[in-house]
């Protein structure tokens, strides 16, 4: 399969573009949910592993895709990188497409090895099997041509994909995206280089499987940039608790709904901090995840047109 078509479809069967970003805290977890696991490093892996699973099985059935982000899990361990490897597999048997956001960046044959890794296959005696088997990965182009065209190749060859930085959602992406060389900010000049890798690659949707990372908390640039990358899919943070609204992220869409993935972490899978959601879900947090999945929903359709999503 093309990472961009099934991308589509799957949007296309959700009816939204709502990406779940999974990126678990311990200090964040439900009130006791710690409680029913060792308290040593292995516990609270299995804890993250546990409340990711429970995550993905409430909105398996509401959106197309969920995110992880590598470095909560990485950072208790190897129980940790297993519990990320667990819960991601599980998402993936869920019907989900998945992202592995790491953004990995590398040259030669280390950047090659990082796409086999995440995208491909590795060598066992005389046989090749995945080894995280994700759909696609997030990609930083700081080391140019060589540290993304390793991606590319296995990411073409193995039907996934991959998002490059381009316009980062945080405050300080200004810093070095928005210096000028040549006439023109830095994150154009990635921009114009994305285009011509994504270009050979389209499938029939008209997306490319090489896609793009621009912030919603840039929607001016959010704007420029889906007018200058005509088939290359979003992958759109900073949605929500960053400051992005429906709005600011509406520019990213194409007339159908389609071209872009809206993520949203902390706002959905913690929702059940926010005061509101106690008084209305008191300590039923899985019905308060489900309730932030469908109330983003409805804001990006009352703003863009991925409402045209639903009417399908």
């Amino acid at each position: 399969m093309h990472f961009a078509d099934s991308l589509m479809t799957a949007i296309r069967r959700a009816g939204n573009p709502v990406c779940v970003g999974i990126d678990p805290r311990p200090e964040d977890l439900p009130d006791g949910f710690l409680d029913g696991f060792p308290e040593d490093r292995p516990g609270v892996a299995r804890a993250l592993e546990e409340f990711g699973r429970a995550v993905v099985d409430v909105v398996a059935s509401k959106v197309p895709a969920v995110k992880f982000q590598a470095a909560f899990y990485e950072a208790y361990g190897p129980e940790g990188v297993a519990a990320l490897h667990s819960t991601a597999a599980h998402a993936r048997v869920s019907g989900l497409i998945v992202l592995m956001d790491g953004k990995r960046n590398d040259i030669g044959s280390t950047a090659e090895a990082y796409a086999r890794a995440y995208l491909g296959k590795v060598p066992v005696g005389d046989r090749f099997e995945p080894s995280w088997d994700v759909d696609a990965m997030t990609v930083n182009p700081y080391l140019g041509v060589d540290g993304v065209s390793p991606f590319i190749k296995v990411a073409a060859r193995e039907g996934k994909g991959l998002f490059v930085l381009v316009r980062t959602s945080n405050a300080s992406a200004r810093e070095f995206q928005d210096l000028v060389a040549d006439g023109r900010p830095v994150y154009r000049h990635v921009a114009e280089r994305l285009a011509g890798w994504a270009a050979p690659y389209r499938g029939e949707s008209g997306y490319s499987p090489v896609g793009a990372v621009v912030g919603a908390t840039y929607p001016a640039e959010l704007a420029e940039l889906r007018e200058a990358l005509p088939g290359v899919p979003f992958l759109v943070p900073g949605y929500g608790t960053q400051g992005g609204s429906a709005s600011d992220v509406a520019p990213a869409f194409d007339a159908y709904g389609l071209g872009a993935l809206i993520n949203s972490s902390r706002g959905i899978t913690f929702a059940y901090r926010k005061p509101s959601a106690v008084a209305r879900f008191g300590d039923d947090w899985r019905a308060a995840v489900a309730q932030a999945v469908r109330d983003m929903v409805d804001d990006l359709a009352a703003h863009s047109t991925t409402a045209r999503l639903r009417a399908r």
